[in-house]
């Protein structure tokens, strides 16, 4: 489908909105940054930061919370009632990277080295031969936090030279403890000297440091890419794509007092090792905003129960699109293409959250923005994977239904998704959230 082709008919985002994504995944390169680019957003049409350990107060408007690598962000319109239903997109900031352990120096044969771990399901052969970056946050003495972005090549994981290892193209093995060790130099080891250096790097002083969350990234830009640049290669597009969408759909909605419903963002940390975590899905962040929400504004349980009766979520991630070289992994009915639109994720098992009234809200909402829409369900052979959309229909008892964008190489240090698709996706949920 051509970029004319599918272009909405209604609704606020055009190709720009695909430029501004690219901007938004080179400044997020953790989900730290993730977190604070998009409430640099929020900030820019009006929100404001509320803190968990502040009193709340019912007054209208934008408002934020920011946990860790979560940010929770909502708009009450003027005069909304307290059993007023939420309209939440919930995605996820974190991808799939290599994370630097506690005691990160080590080398061997006169080369200095990071010690890292694997973080979520990636594709290993991705990392290697490809230049590195470090990013994430330090945490210092008096706990305060600073982001650190060390956005230019640091690292390597160097592969083994085919001369030794002749059988590698019949099927490349790779010792996850042994083989994924980046360089980042030559020399002797000394104790400390990766966090002397990124310390310097974030402009503090090493001896405050006490913690960090840090974590390995891939330097080159994202890019438009084929004869009419009608695709986009790029990092962490699971999920910041969608965390982009939701943002940009929500800034839209600012200063919107007609608005039936609470439109709200919930974008989650630890998606990819299950969202078992204080800023994950699992956790009980979203539950606490929703109530928090509600009783500030004068509310009883009952008004909360009747508000997350009526609150339905698009948990939006990306989704595999049909492979050319691989299309007997699909199912044979169901092969979403790149530029044709958001999928409706399904799964009778509860993988996806999906079910026959989701499917209404969401083709509703899609045919009033005029973005055209796939199914996607997975071959029966081949095993299904999840999202956080059944974590937060069990946990909240909320309607959720499972959507996102149509990619290729999901997992890869960098993936490929259609240049239309992250404006249908964003134009779709701003008829979501508008009711």
């Amino acid at each position: 489908m051509s970029s004319a082709a599918s272009r909405p008919t209604a609704g606020p985002f055009d190709r720009g909105h695909t430029d501004d994504l690219m901007a938004f995944l080179t400044a997020s390169p953790s989900p730290y940054h993730a977190v604070a680019s998009a409430a640099d957003r929020l900030e820019k049409v009006g929100f404001r930061r509320v803190e968990e350990t502040a009193a709340w107060d019912g007054t209208s408007g934008g408002k934020y919370v920011i946990r860790g690598g979560a940010i929770i962000a909502w708009y009450v319109p003027e005069g909304a009632a307290a059993h007023t239903p939420y309209r939440i997109v919930g995605a996820h900031t974190d991808s799939p990277n290599l994370r630097v352990k506690p005691q990160p120096d080590m080398g061997a044969q006169g080369w200095r080295q990071v010690a890292v771990e694997i973080y979520g399901g990636t594709l290993l052969n991705t990392w290697l031969d490809r230049d590195l970056g470090l990013a994430g946050r330090l945490t210092l003495r008096d706990g305060s936090h600073h982001l650190v972005n060390v956005d230019r090549p640091l690292l390597r994981v160097p592969q083994l030279a085919i001369h030794l290892d002749r059988q590698v193209n019949d099927g490349l093995k790779l010792d996850r403890q042994r083989h994924m060790q980046p360089i980042w130099g030559i020399g002797q080891v000394h104790e400390g000297d990766l966090i002397e250096f990124v310390a310097a790097e974030a402009g503090v002083d090493a001896e405050d440091v006490t913690g960090w969350d840090l974590m390995v990234h891939a330097v080159d830009a994202p890019a438009y890419l084929g004869r009419d640049r009608e695709l986009i290669a790029g990092p962490r597009m699971d999920n910041l794509l969608s965390v982009h969408a939701a943002t940009a759909a929500l800034a839209s909605l600012a200063g919107r007092d007609d608005l039936p419903y609470i439109p709200v963002l919930a974008a989650f940390d630890h998606e990819e090792n299950g969202s078992e975590a204080d800023t994950g899905a699992q956790g009980p962040l979203l539950g606490n905003v929703l109530e928090r929400s509600v009783y500030a504004r004068g509310g009883s349980y009952e008004d909360r129960a009747r508000a997350f009766a009526g609150t339905v979520c698009l948990s939006s991630d990306t989704g595999h699109a049909v492979h050319p070289n691989y299309a007997e992994r699909h199912d044979p009915t169901h092969h979403p293409r790149v530029n044709g639109g958001p999928i409706l994720k399904v799964n009778v098992n509860q993988r996806y959250a999906t079910d026959g009234s989701g499917r209404a809200v969401f083709a509703a909402a899609c045919e009033k923005a005029g973005v055209p829409w796939q199914s996607f369900v997975s071959s029966n052979d081949m095993p299904c994977g999840t999202t956080i959309g059944p974590i937060t229909a069990a946990r909240h008892g909320i309607s959720t239904v499972d959507i996102g964008v149509a990619i290729l190489s999901m997992h890869s240090a960098r993936e490929l998704c259609g240049a239309d698709d992250p404006y249908l996706l964003a134009n779709a949920l701003v008829v979501f959230l508008e009711g």
